[in-house]
């Protein structure tokens, strides 16, 4: 029987002898190519943290001590020796096991908000709880080098430094890349304070920043600086969090499992915060991943587990605008692109090829990229901050105060909007236009096919003085819909016999509109279907349209709460239109992982449901119904809230 089987929780680790534990960790390995090969997955992060993981489960007692991951997507070893390993057939789909820490799968899983930098925030208020309890429980934290970047990992270390008798151990999982070569001074301290000698080029590099930021700057400064002076010893990077207050351990080899384990041992022993410092290969022991430069594999679709190739597919919409913000680089220099370490998810490496000089990646640190491209835009430039849809909302302030108050001319590229499905709760970019509808000024844009990507991203950087957002959504676009008509700014896609229904279709609602109607006209109903392009501000020709017809329905992909169709029913009421309005879109509740298309179906959103509520409403008369705009008009978004798992 393979060993992988007999695990079905982790004290069974500490009963295997060295060259079991080798022979398993090859199991795990084997079985992390060939699982994420069928489905996608997080395979890079995962095979470098296999030695790492099952330190961690043979020297600390899970669930008793609790460890949190970073982000979670390495964390798929975690769930293998926590009983799991039979189910990763089903990884990343309906009903299968998610692709991130779920507390419905497990209790040795507490922390499953895959939104990076947080790790530590959660694992000091864990230490500070059982301490108060008076708990003898451990924390640990695992967080990579790229989760360091960003600031609330920070604010975090400074907390958890004054806090002597917190039993937390900090693992940092170093190996120099987040999706891709981890940026910033801190990196730059981790790989200059371990292999250079001559370490006057980081000081001088880090001095500036560090000595800005209150708290943490003075003393990682100070720690340099003593360093320099002969105090330290310039090839450990102790300094650095020891000044801090916290000690460290290592660097050590993250893949030889009994080194990680002695130095956790070490870790666990010292009744403190302490810092375990593992260095670690993304892809470690699959040759196609080591050798795959962009990204080590971090997330990849399925491929061929023989050969590493990627199964073939079509364009997606990100491909759209990667191609079109190139060429309006070429035509512009005054535009500049900025992102927060996904320069190759977002679509901005090809830019980054064609203009590394106003190319900016800022690591993951969105409220400083938002901020940062205030001040592009008070220079002169015109930023274009490409980043997920739902990492937005950790800069909503600076979206609001930093970028809108003073009017700047900056264009959000929102990637992975609505419905994203595979990746869980966390990952579906459902919240951005119900945020951004309260931000004064700004302009939002929904395209519907790859082809209003192009028109509508020129159309956004043309505006100088108040932000503009273009949401994309993930996967691939559909065929171009082209307009029979034009209705102001938006675009009427069907018009087809009287006046009866009228359909907003949001961004890539357009393609289940128009299936919609056609199911409306094989019914006697006459249809008109409008792709409103910018959302933000309500077009008032679509108001017009409105008042002409008897029964408005607004598709989104996104929360159904305070979205656009909330909105357009708020601009109807204070245009005095009493025409019936039903708004559909995404319950305003966590959606567990499944593909786009069946949480689409799922939720009411498939066109077949649409039409034929829409035809039994027809049917029942809707003349006869309140005059008022408000009258069921969000009856679709009363879905009752039902508890995950």
């Amino acid at each position: 029987m393979p060993l992988l089987e007999s695990i079905t929780e982790p004290r069974d680790l500490r009963g295997l002898d060295d060259d079991q534990l080798a022979a398993l960790a090859t199991e795990i390995r084997d079985l992390l190519v060939r699982s994420c090969a069928k489905v996608g997955g997080h395979l890079g992060p995962n095979l470098g943290v296999v030695e790492l993981t099952l330190a961690l489960h043979r020297v600390f007692d899970s669930p008793h001590d609790r460890i949190v991951f970073d982000t979670g997507h390495q964390a798929y070893v975690h769930k293998m020796v926590t009983g799991r390993a039979g189910q990763f057939d089903r990884l990343r789909t309906e009903g299968g096991l998610s692709g991130y820490p779920s507390q419905a799968e497990s209790v040795h899983d507490i922390v499953e908000n895959s939104h990076a930098s947080t790790s530590l925030s959660y694992a000091d208020g864990l230490a500070k709880a059982y301490r108060v309890r008076g708990e003898d429980r451990h924390v640990v934290a695992v967080i990579g080098d790229g989760a360091l970047t960003g600031g609330m990992a920070w604010e975090a270390l400074n907390n958890i430094a004054i806090a002597q008798d917190s039993r937390l151990v900090i693992v940092v999982n170093d190996n120099g890349r987040s999706y891709t070569p981890t940026v910033g001074g801190l990196t730059t301290a981790l790989t200059s304070l371990r292999t250079n000698p001559r370490y006057e080029h980081f000081l001088d590099l880090v001095k500036k920043r560090l000595t800005s930021v209150k708290g943490v700057g003075p003393a990682a400064y100070d720690a340099l600086h003593a360093m320099k002076k002969g105090l330290k010893d310039a090839l450990a990077p102790q300094g650095l969090f020891e000044d801090l207050g916290l000690k460290y351990v290592g660097p050590i080899d993250g893949h030889d499992r009994v080194a990680v384990e002695q130095a956790l041992a070490q870790a666990k022993r010292f009744n403190g915060p302490v810092i375990v410092h593992a260095l670690t290969h993304k892809g470690f022991g699959y040759e196609a991943a080591e050798r795959h430069e962009k990204d080590q594999f971090h997330q990849i679709g399925p491929f061929d587990a023989e050969t590493g190739e990627a199964t073939p597919k079509g364009r997606i919409w990100t491909d759209f605008f990667s191609e079109e913000v190139v060429a309006i680089g070429a035509e512009r220099p005054d535009v500049v692109a900025m992102t927060a370490a996904m320069m190759h998810p977002v679509g901005l490496d090809g830019f980054n090829a064609r203009f590394p000089e106003r190319t900016f990646d800022v690591g993951i640190a969105e409220q400083h990229a938002v901020t940062s491209a205030a001040g592009l835009a008070m220079g002169g430039l015109h930023p274009v901050v490409a980043i997920y849809a739902t990492f937005l909302n950790r800069a909503f302030d600076q979206v609001l105060m930093d970028v809108a108050l003073h009017r700047c001319g900056v264009t959000f590229v929102l990637d992975r909007a609505g419905v994203t499905g595979d990746d869980g709760a966390s990952h579906n970019g459902m919240w951005d236009m119900s945020m951004l509808q309260v931000v004064p000024g700004l302009r939002l844009a929904a395209p519907r096919d790859g082809t209003r990507v192009r028109e509508l991203l020129r159309e956004a950087v043309d505006v100088d003085d108040a932000p503009t957002v273009l949401r994309i959504p993930k996967g691939s676009p559909p065929d171009d819909l082209p307009a029979v008509d034009r209705a102001g700014g938006a675009d009427v896609l069907v018009r087809d016999g009287a006046r009866d229904v009228l359909v907003v279709a949001v961004g890539a609602m357009a393609t289940t509109a128009v299936q919609v109607a056609g199911r409306l006209r094989d019914q006697g109903i006459g249809v008109t279907v409008v792709d409103p392009r910018w959302v933000k501000p309500v077009d008032p020709a679509i108001v017009e349209l409105a008042r002409d017809h008897r029964l408005v329905v607004s598709l989104e992909d996104n929360g159904v709460i305070g979205g656009c169709g909330a909105v357009l029913l708020q601009t109807l009421v204070a245009a005095g239109v009493t025409t019936p309005v039903r708004i559909h879109g995404i319950p305003q509740q966590f959606h567990d992982h499944a593909n786009r298309a069946v949480i689409l179906e799922r939720i009411g959103l498939g066109a077949q449901d649409l039409a034929r509520g829409i035809v039994e409403e027809m049917s029942t008369g809707v003349d006869g119904l309140s005059g008022s705009a408000t009258g069921g008009a969000v009856a679709d978004a009363d879905v009752e809230q039902q508890p995950r798992g």
